[in-house]
């Protein structure tokens, strides 16, 4: 129910009928307020204006940058502007990102390479250049704590915003709050961005898809059902080919007919995805944003430059990422408590394997003893054209029950400082140990790793 619009007596909803336009309205380039049936901005005269009948009472955003990467090797270097740009790998590779330019050839994320390069041979081609995206998406994700700290980051150039209670505080609505910092994201940063505005996550999400580059759409709730029933199941976040294949087998192929079944049918035919199939047909979301959401996995991924079949070439290619693995769990303080296992055939068939770890752990060792059985009983001659292992199930390293007593960076650790008073009942020894002198700068066990004397015994008596 909102749009740019052209006529000042009619817009065209979401379905695509037209009808009279008497709400008032917000510039999409200067937020200004725009009076009903105006069908420019009388600020700024653009005629890129959105009106909708809730768009002072929705508060939850999806806001999605453009062509990230794409548009941030543009911004560095303005004579890509009007070129097709695709970034990702070699022959072997996939399209990490591509602009718009060339998504009008048909090229699009996750395609591979080849394919990208025979829709669009003129295409230019850049390797990707993370650390450089990861600064402007820091920048980007500043910008936005400025508005809410209510911000739920999603990847490096998305993220949920709660803009809940901000009107009482910066004195604007939340869509004309959106307006201006999606304007600051091009003027400050020099990359564009779209807005989903709605009562929910879900719908948030899927309205910053509706009108991309540079969209702003809304959807509210006297519109949601009449939205979403003709839609595709796809649509609904969680959805993927396969769930989407199954669905279409039950006689189940647009959101309408998921309204038709029962939420415990759906329960029980699709488990705890099937009350989500339910809730979100009907509109409903009762996920809040949550800004601390902690990390679910970490992983490293390599494509080989041609297909491997053999097992010990595959095993070499395993250990580095497995490193890499255990380096990004260190620094984000975290223990994997469950290995996975990622390998694609040269005929781009997924293959995942996964398994619990013994203990959780971030150590490249542990990391790869506990992933290898699952490359071993996959390597049997297939020839895979990528490998990855990732790390799930995590624990922050200050909660879990017990460090890892082999790291030497744990060991080499000081030690927290003992109670102020000893229990009553314990007798206090002549001259107690030092609980900040370690293992190795000591010579003996310290009193503050449970069990590591005895392991200590057993090696001297080796």
């Amino acid at each position: 129910m909102n749009e740019q619009v052209e006529d000042p007596e009619k817009v065209r909803t979401l379905e695509g009928r037209s009808r009279i336009v008497a709400e008032p309205g917000l510039c999409r380039d200067c937020g200004a307020p725009v009076p009903p049936r105006r069908p420019r901005c009388r600020e700024c005269g653009s005629r890129r204006v959105t009106r909708h009948a809730e768009l002072n009472s929705l508060s939850i955003a999806h806001i999605d940058c453009d062509a990230f990467y794409a548009s941030v090797e543009k911004r560095d270097n303005p004579a890509l502007a009007d070129l097709p740009v695709i970034v990702g790998g070699g022959q072997r590779g996939v399209v990490a990102a591509c602009c718009y330019v060339a998504r009008l050839y048909g090229v699009r994320s996750a395609m591979p390479m080849f394919k990208a390069m025979a829709l669009c041979p003129h295409a230019v081609v850049l390797p990707p250049n993370m650390k450089k995206y990861q600064a402007v998406g820091r920048q980007v994700r500043a910008t936005m704590l400025e508005l809410t700290p209510l911000v739920q980051p999603l990847s490096i150039d998305e993220a949920f915003l709660d803009l809940t209670g901000t009107e009482d505080s910066l004195g604007l609505s939340p869509a004309r709050s959106l307006i201006l910092l999606v304007r600051r994201l091009e003027t400050e940063i020099g990359i564009t961005a779209s807005i989903g505005l709605s009562y929910n996550k879900f719908l948030a999400k899927v309205a910053s898809d509706l009108d991309k580059p540079r969209g702003f759409k809304a959807i509210g709730r006297a519109e949601a059902l009449d939205f979403l029933g003709p839609r595709p199941v796809g649509l609904i976040w969680g959805v993927g080919a396969a769930l989407q294949s199954k669905l279409e087998h039950d006689g189940i192929t647009t959101i309408a007919e998921l309204r038709d079944r029962d939420e415990i049918w759906l329960m029980k035919r699709y488990g705890v995805m099937g009350r989500r199939l339910y809730r979100f047909s009907w509109g409903e979301d009762l996920r809040t944003v949550e800004p601390d959401e902690e990390t679910k996995s970490i992983s490293a991924e390599t494509t080989f430059s041609r297909d491997i079949s053999d097992l010990g070439d595959l095993r070499n290619r395993l250990w580095p990422l497995c490193e890499t693995v255990a380096r990004r769990m260190k620094a984000a303080g975290l223990l994997g408590g469950s290995v996975v296992l990622k390998l694609k055939t040269g005929d781009f068939r997924l293959v995942t394997r996964s398994r619990r770890i013994g203990a959780p752990t971030q150590e490249p060792d542990a990391v790869f003893e506990a992933v290898m059985p699952l490359l071993e009983r996959e390597a049997s001659g297939i020839a895979y054209r990528l490998i990855g292992v990732g790390c799930a199930d995590l624990t922050p390293l200050d909660r879990s029950d017990m460090p890892d007593l082999l790291a030497p960076e744990l060991l080499l650790a000081p030690r927290a400082d003992p109670p102020a008073e000893p229990a009553p009942d314990v007798p206090v020894p002549a001259t107690a140990p030092d609980p900040r002198r370690s293992f190795v700068t000591s010579g003996n066990p310290s009193p503050m790793l449970p069990g590591f004397e005895r392991l200590y015994r057993r090696k001297r008596r080796r």
